[in-house]
């Protein structure tokens, strides 16, 4: 299995749509962008913050080779789906919300130099 290395195509697999798609693309990219500029906030990304234009930026742009905070990954997918296709049930809100918490959590922890 081909793991997907593009940033705006793995969200979208996230979201449940598939790549050939484009229709919400716009949408989704603003969505990113969003959830990027949170990220430069906590310490991930190079200096002067970094956004995706055409679709075709890489996992690699935003965090480098550093395997420490794959979950970042999982970080943009959770807070696009909250801001872009929110469930409706406050059930998964309350348990998305959770996680997202979590993730943040461990990301202040992954940048913080006085912890690794």
């Amino acid at each position: 299995m081909e793991v997907n290395t593009k940033i705006l195509s793995s969200v979208k697999l996230s979201l449940g749509i598939t790549e050939e798609y484009t229709h919400f693309d716009q949408q989704i990219v603003m969505c990113i962008n969003t959830v990027f500029s949170t990220l430069y906030q906590l310490g991930i990304g190079p200096k002067g913050g970094y956004r995706i234009a055409t679709g075709d930026e890489e996992w690699t742009d935003l965090l480098g080779d550093d395997a420490r905070i794959e979950f970042v990954k999982d970080y943009v997918a959770l807070r696009v789906k909250m801001i872009f296709d929110p469930p409706t049930s406050g059930v998964l809100v309350d348990a998305l919300k959770r996680e997202i918490d979590e993730l943040t959590w461990r990301i202040n922890v992954a940048v913080d130099p006085d912890e690794g």
